[in-house]
């Protein structure tokens, strides 16, 4: 018990919550080697390194012999407080009004407080299980049968948001984005040199760290909260909105394009847009990734191939000139009223042609001679197939980590 001095220290229930991680983690794992579970396999849980993963704890909201909750905010006349189990009250920075009224009027319930140390800061993020918005705050429904309304929301590079409508009204315009890595690149390359000039082990190496993690994590936070003031103002004014489906992780393999793509967050604003206009009860439609709305024309629906990045204004044979963004975004606002059927890129997960596909063992060995070109009849074709299967060598047991 010498090494184990400290765990009178700490609450009961941080160790309570790591046990309930690793049962899902074990879980998971399960579920994926068996086969159970979709999407990325799923490695057998390992412990984290003091060094690189973010030190952090959760503590569940639990109900003290008293009566009171164990998680209190703004206790002993403090407004910006969290009370903690063992750990007392925690003066905050943020401003926790809302949240205390909601709590006042038993409209949210605080279920789990989770503290962790990023770039020498403490953090407490508060899980909450809240009512849904007021009805005032919602969408008024629409009439059975109205199917316009609709805006569309193109993204962008040298404007961040084009919003239209149909008729082709430009209802906003949003061209102001911070673009944080742009503007702090060379404060980043000069904390990033000073870093590398530090001897490893020492002192001054990890407050170099620390200084550029602080660095990394306010661009993070720049980039963030204009997704949240966007997203915010346009859930308020439309109920029916239209985003595109854009394949971020494809188009940062161009390394023209990959630092300002990233710089933009289009994949973060496009969940917010999701969720929130989800809270307002409205609609947001998701127009397919192949659908090519920059390169149609908005007034006869002539499809240009050879527009490209550069080309800002957008032409057709008829005549018709405008900006491009918003042509695309006049395009992808009649989507959800358009027939839907364009060709497809030869992507295997898009449902296209596929190419250069692995052949499986023995499927080149024809057992037909030259200049044949008749059937080959049953009992060849087994043979073929049985003599293919046996050189296939067997299947090693995978185990460790990925």
């Amino acid at each position: 018990m010498t090494g184990l001095v400290w765990r009178a220290q700490v609450c009961q229930q941080v160790f309570e919550e790591a046990a309930v991680d690793c049962g899902r983690a074990l879980a998971a794992f399960s579920e994926s080697r068996s086969g159970k579970r979709a999407g990325k396999r799923v490695g057998f849980p390992r412990f984290k390194s003091k060094k690189k993963s973010i030190p952090s704890f959760r503590i569940r909201n639990k109900q003290a012999n008293t009566g009171r909750a164990m998680i209190r905010v703004g206790d002993n006349d403090t407004a910006r407080s969290v009370t903690l189990p063992g750990i007392g009250v925690v003066r905050v920075r943020d401003d926790t009004r809302r949240l205390r009224r909601l709590l006042i009027k038993q409209r949210a319930r605080i279920l789990h407080a989770t503290v962790s140390y990023r770039a020498r800061r403490w953090w407490i993020s508060l899980t909450v299980e809240a009512a849904d918005l007021h009805p005032s705050h919602h969408h008024r429904p629409r009439k059975h049968g109205n199917e316009g309304g609709w805006v569309r929301i193109d993204l962008g590079l040298t404007v961040f948001a084009v919003a239209a409508t149909a008729d082709g009204t430009e209802v906003d315009r949003i061209s102001a984005a911070p673009k944080p890595l742009t503007t702090g690149l060379g404060r980043q390359r000069r904390l990033a040199k000073s870093l590398s000039r530090k001897q490893k082990g020492s002192h001054n190496r990890r407050d170099a760290a620390v200084r550029l993690a602080r660095h990394h994590y306010r661009i993070a936070n720049v980039r963030r909260h204009f997704a949240h003031q966007v997203a915010n103002k346009l859930v308020k004014t439309h109920d029916r909105l239209v985003i595109e489906d854009l394949n971020v992780a494809g188009m940062l393999g161009n390394r023209c394009l990959a630092r300002a793509i990233s710089d933009a967050g289009w994949a973060d604003f496009a969940r917010m847009l999701t969720y929130k206009q989800a809270w307002r009860g409205g609609t947001v439609a998701i127009a397919d990734r192949w659908y090519p709305s920059s390169k149609r024309c908005s007034e006869c629906a002539t499809i240009n191939p050879a527009l490209t990045l550069a080309d800002r204004v957008f032409v057709c044979v008829c005549g018709f000139r405008g900006d491009r963004d918003h042509n695309a975004a006049v395009n992808l606002a009649v989507w959800p009223n358009i027939d839907q059927d364009f060709s497809r890129s030869p992507d295997p997960r898009a449902g296209g042609r596929a190419t250069k596909v692995r052949r499986q063992e023995g499927a080149d060995r024809h057992p037909m001679d030259v200049g044949e070109t008749g059937l080959v009849d049953a009992e060849t074709d087994v043979h073929a197939t049985l003599v293919a299967v046996s050189r296939r060598r067997p299947r090693r047991a995978v185990s460790g980590h990925l």
